[in-house]
């Protein structure tokens, strides 16, 4: 049997403690993107919350937004932060490896499951409002919103499996499912990024006819802030669902960095709101 087809936690994943120094890794850089999202976070709600013409609706809805997104995305970093506590600092018998494999289906690790998934649903259906707007018309999202609804339906079997007894969210169906859906994730918001930056490209060119490059510039500066704030994500993204895909050790770590970058790719939408 060769190590793809082996269970991630088997002794042949973890020559050199692959997949533990990918957890831990992955870990590091989780927390230093999440101090990151806390600055933004606050400077953003400073923003909102000191506007002189005082609070509008539009204001509430992009605050409780941003609130929710920092709470699902501090419950999937506190029970990583807690899993690595027990799986490092804990004398378990067998070691680390062995705590792995009998309690990475604990319970407050489901928590930390579901509230990922959540962010996940939030921040796309953040980007198919975004296209609607810009498209300014319902046809445009009617794929995007069926993708989404895929995302929705494999995401709560993801959740299930993952949160059974003996559930493993690296290895057997809950894997396949993973799979399957952050791909559809991950593909639908390359979609919606394509068709946004092609509608502000399409304007772009309009304007430039109309009015000069000078005026024109706006919407291809917009285009390349959408372009530096996605393209970490789906890059992230598309690692991670290699990595998962060939059941490698390193998606242990990648997983941490993927969701981490995904609250950053949509401090865009805010900073268009705000601005």
């Amino acid at each position: 049997m060769n190590a793809s087809s082996q269970p991630l936690g088997s002794a042949s994943d973890l020559d050199g403690s692959l997949l533990q120094n990918s957890a831990y890794v992955g870990i590091t850089i989780q927390n230093i993107l999440y101090g990151v999202e806390l600055v933004l976070y606050f400077k953003t709600m400073r923003i909102l919350l000191c506007n002189k013409e005082g609070l509008k609706k539009i204001d509430i809805f992009w605050g409780l937004f941003s609130s929710m997104m920092v709470f699902l995305i501090t419950v999937w970093v506190a029970t990583s932060a807690i899993f690595g506590q027990k799986l490092w600092l804990m004398d378990f018998p067998g070691g680390p490896d062995a705590y792995w494999q009998k309690h990475i289906s604990d319970w407050y690790l489901d928590w930390g499951t579901t509230a990922v998934i959540l962010l996940q649903l939030m921040t796309d259906g953040l980007m198919i409002y975004r296209c609607r707007i810009i498209w300014n018309m319902y046809r445009a999202i009617v794929v995007p919103v069926i993708l989404w609804l895929a995302t929705l339906v494999l995401g709560v079997l993801v959740d299930w499996t993952s949160s059974s007894p003996g559930g493993n969210f690296f290895t057997g169906e809950s894997a396949q499912l993973a799979l399957a859906y952050y791909a559809v994730s991950v593909f639908l918001n390359t979609v919606l990024t394509c068709m946004i930056c092609y509608r502000i490209l399409q304007h772009g060119r309009k304007v430039r006819k109309h009015f000069g490059r000078e005026q024109a510039s706006l919407y291809f500066g917009v285009v390349t802030l959408v372009v530096e704030s996605v393209f970490p994500y789906t890059l992230s993204g598309i690692a991670f669902l290699v990595s998962l895909g060939v059941n490698s050790p390193t998606s242990a770590g990648l997983v941490d960095v993927y969701f981490l970058l995904m609250v950053r790719g949509v401090d865009f939408f805010f900073a268009g709101n705000l601005s």
